[in-house]
């Protein structure tokens, strides 16, 4: 017989982590253990991976809700909550892999994430990357003077062209429905691969506009999340015809979810790639298992946990810009 348990955890920031959302020094999360009462070497450790201010569920009452949850534990009957989806859904999967554990490494290709800050810092942390070998970077832009990051891409390009560098950038909703195509055809000039949510979510129709005139692909991030039903991503696909979705599957309704989100973009020809939402080594571990089963052709957006300074230890590594899964190394656990 299955129970479950929880626990919170805040994990702290090596940097503070700025977005054109907020600038953030630490995340809280949630840790749900789901074990047999018969045997208690079978059990499984997933992330309940809340994110304060993005999350549909960060609604009052939200460790209330995982505590009813828990006690009165059923996989088959999962709440709404996609944060408690994907929690449950990469526990059961841990579990699985804990009782048939595999050996040998996996690897695919990601992105090299750069974070907001001011130029300087945006920087010293792109030329990190490109020494590390990474052939697809991925900035955050927004936060600082349009110009500024205008001069960055410039850097970029003088050094690297569009077949030696991929560059995909990340909005955060941070244009208005006034300037976005302004300033797409000012970023278009560099090669651009795509750019994710350039203005707000929640603007279907604005959005459409934007992707019809756009001469840079556009990829939807944010205007997934709160999408439930099946009728309702079709919907939110066809109104907006984006050229990618960007999955955060503890935002998105967890890997289910993912999965029908994968199919539906596939009939239209939207291409996709997963990427994670500031979880811990415990729910990155699981979003790089999920997506080893597939035939992946794009670099993902995974990294290994390394923003934080308290995280917890597991089989991620890097090697240049792979990430690198080795199933001989001991998988995330907490001793609760």
């Amino acid at each position: 017989m299955l129970k479950a348990k929880w626990m919170p955890y805040r994990l702290l920031f090596k940097e503070a982590a700025a977005t054109s959302r907020s600038v953030m020094i630490d995340k809280e999360t949630y840790f749900i253990k789901i074990y047999d009462v018969n045997d208690p070497q079978r059990f499984g450790i997933g992330e309940c991976a809340l994110f304060r201010g993005l999350s549909a569920e960060d609604t009052p009452g939200y460790e209330q809700q995982l505590d009813r949850f828990c006690n009165d534990f059923d996989p088959d009957n999962l709440p709404e909550m996609s944060s408690v989806r994907f929690g449950v859904e990469s526990a059961l999967a841990d579990m699985e892999l804990r009782r048939n554990q595999r050996q040998g490494k996996i690897r695919f290709r990601i992105n090299g994430l750069i974070w907001m800050g001011d130029k300087q810092t945006m920087y010293r942390r792109i030329c990190e990357k490109l020494d590390a070998g990474f052939k697809c970077l991925k900035l955050k832009i927004g936060g600082i003077d349009f110009n500024e990051e205008i001069d960055l891409l410039k850097f970029i390009r003088s050094n690297f062209d569009s077949r030696t560098l991929e560059l995909r950038l990340d909005a955060n909703g941070s244009f208005t429905p006034e300037n976005a195509l302004c300033r797409l055809h000012s970023l278009s000039r560099f090669d651009i691969h795509s750019i994710e949510q350039p203005v707000k979510a929640g603007q279907p129709e604005i959005m459409a506009e934007v992707v019809a005139r756009s001469p840079v692909r556009i990829a939807l991030d944010e205007e997934l999340i709160g999408v439930r039903s099946e009728n309702e991503m079709e919907e939110l696909l066809d109104t907006i015809k984006p050229h990618f979705i960007i999955l955060k599957p503890s935002l998105c309704g967890g890997f289910r979810a993912a999965e029908k989100w994968i199919e539906k973009a596939g009939r239209r020809n939207i291409g996709w790639w997963a990427t994670s939402a500031l979880e811990s080594n415990v729910g990155l571990t699981a979003i790089a298992m999920w997506l080893s089963e597939f035939d992946l052709t794009m670099p993902q957006g995974l990294g290994t946990g390394a923003l934080y300074r308290n995280n917890i230890s597991g089989p991620l590594s890097m090697e240049g810009e792979q990430l690198v899964i080795d199933l001989s190394k001991p998988l995330p656990y907490l001793p609760f």
